[in-house]
């Protein structure tokens, strides 16, 4: 691979050197070469200077996964101000929080907002002021939308782009404020590669979401751990389809700019993701669980066209094995489990499919870490490292870490030791060969008659069940053992759940102490923007005080 800068908000203008006119980014049926790109980053750089911002300032956008989100992360980089995407999906109040605890002073609203959710005398041009709900906010932008659909008969490869100043639909106040910066000069900033270019913020499943500060240094070091991975190339197309607002869809988008592949942005909601990979012949994209385990029930892909397709990433939560295994037969060789969390850029451990396919007994684990990263599990209590095969706390120690929490250095200092250690909160053990095996969040951990009992290994055993679709298991008070787990469970269409033979199940793999005491079917399952489970919001039923 190319050498890239030191500078997110180079990565443009370093390709336009070598590649001006092949695609960067493609959104629906609208591309953007390299030099278009470079263009209007550097457009928008120079405009965020016109409107009076300076280095450290915050730019809220709630654009989903426009082509605008990826423009402002890189133009912030480039001027030294702070990107801060927010999901246009979450709950108004949710996103009135996050945007009033980043203080951002400007707000750039997308086509995927609804206006109730926008402040009530914004307008399509700068230096408009927020409403009351947004004090700190002083300019807003409202941003037009694309076409959005495909042409299915036009190959990527040769599809001649839109012009960069096309209007991105009615009423494009994005639009008129980047012209506003083509005639200025984008002045000149020499990025501190420890300096917080990105600000995002945690999922929020145990607590309020956190703002993250993520430096050029973190993100371009785990870019760098990937490469030798996946094998990127300048011909590749990267598919990103969770959202910018989160760790997945940054470190995919941006990984594949610093490879010099092309980004297919996938509109929110896509509901045709294996249409998608089949069109725009993707070669690499990292899929949430929910999509895969989509794509394994859908007999249909099975006659897509997926040989352009040399890697599937995911991660984020527990996958059956029943899924997991027809996902290796949808896309032979091409599985890759990572983990990792926002605080370390988003990736600290890999496991590709030829690792499980030659030890069966790896389809659980999460792999080893990537270059640049160091592991242990330590005992949650003391912080001493634990040996092979005890669980305990999983430790990272990385120059990917985050700067810190924004505005709460209590959390910061509880997250990060003096020795430069992440606690990352999350239960695990190594085997003997260093693979890492998680075993659940800490907090999330059940401690029943003094023994530890681990809600995602009894959610592994209950998701092979076919009456199973959704399902969560917790701890709830006893008066004899503290707490014993219970499993809340979604049912399959077309099924019943039978209790009894549940619970049957569960005593077949699991140890007595470990298996649900009851279930409850419920409808659904409260989840977070990213399709994450938040069992903080399970436990008010169950206990009068939860902690």
């Amino acid at each position: 691979m190319s050498r890239y800068p030191v500078d997110v908000g180079e990565l443009a203008a370093h390709w336009v050197a070598q590649q001006p006119d092949q695609v960067a980014v493609t959104h629906g049926a609208r591309c953007w070469t390299w030099s278009e790109l470079a263009e209007r980053v550097a457009s928008a750089s120079a405009a965020l200077r016109l409107l009076g911002l300076r280095p450290g300032d915050r730019v809220a956008v709630l654009t989903g996964n426009h082509p605008a989100t990826l423009e402002l992360t890189l133009a912030c980089a480039r001027l030294g101000t702070v990107c801060v995407p927010v999901n246009p999906r979450l709950p108004a109040e949710e996103i009135e929080y996050l945007v009033n605890d980043s203080t951002a002073t400007l707000l750039v609203i997308g086509p995927e907002s609804a206006d109730a959710d926008a402040p009530a005398d914004s307008t399509d041009s700068p230096g408009s002021a927020g409403q009351s709900r947004f004090p700190a906010v002083r300019h807003v932008i409202r941003v037009g939308g694309t076409d959005g659909g495909t042409d299915p008969g036009t190959d990527p490869g040769t599809r001649g782009c839109s012009n960069g100043r096309t209007s991105g639909g009615p009423a494009d106040g994005y639009e008129a404020w980047l012209e506003s910066g083509r005639a200025a000069a984008p002045g000149e900033h020499s990025a501190d590669p420890d300096a917080c270019f990105l600000q995002l913020y945690t999922s929020g499943t145990t607590g309020r979401p956190k703002g993250v500060l993520l430096t050029h240094r973190g993100v371009l070091g785990v870019c760098a751990g990937v490469q030798p991975i996946s094998g990127g190339r300048p011909d590749h197309s990267w598919l990103v389809t969770m959202p910018l607002s989160h760790i997945g869809g940054q470190e995919c988008a941006l990984a594949a700019l610093c490879m010099g592949a092309r980004v297919v942005l996938a509109r929110d909601g896509e509901p045709d993701v294996a249409g998608l990979i089949e069109r725009e012949r993707i070669t690499h994209t990292f899929l949430p669980a929910a999509t895969l385990a989509a794509l394994s029930a859908d007999a249909g892909a099975t006659t897509r066209d997926f040989g352009a397709v040399r890697q599937v990433w995911f991660g984020g939560c527990t996958i059956p094995r029943s899924t997991l295994r027809d996902c290796m037969s949808l896309f032979p060789d091409a599985l890759v489990h990572a983990y990792g969390m926002t605080e370390v850029c988003g990736v600290a451990t890999v496991l590709g499919t030829g690792e499980r396919l030659d030890h069966r007994h790896r389809l659980s684990s999460v792999g080893r870490p990537i270059a640049g990263v160091e592991l242990q599990v330590r005992d949650p209590n003391t912080g001493a490292p634990l040996p092979s095969g005890r669980p305990g706390e999983v430790w990272v120690r990385t120059a990917h870490l985050m700067a810190g929490y924004w505005r709460d250095p209590e959390a910061t200092e509880a997250a990060i030791t003096e020795g430069g250690w992440y606690r990352t909160g999350d239960g695990g053990l190594l085997d003997a060969h260093g693979y890492l095996y998680l075993t659940d969040r800490i907090q999330d951990r059940i401690i029943s008659g003094g023994r530890y009992v681990y809600p995602s290994e009894v959610e592994r055993i209950l998701a092979e069940l076919p009456s199973v679709a959704e399902l969560a298991v917790i701890g709830v008070p006893d008066e004899s053992w503290g707490e014993v787990p219970k499993a809340l469970v979604v049912a399959a269409e077309g099924h019943t759940v039978d209790e009894a033979a549940l619970l049957a199940h569960c005593r077949r793999y699991l140890a007595k102490e470990k298996c649900p005491r009851s279930v409850d079917v419920v409808d659904h399952l409260p989840r977070n923007a990213t399709g994450r489970i938040t069992k903080k919001d399970l436990y008010p039923r169950y206990w009068p005080h939860p902690d």
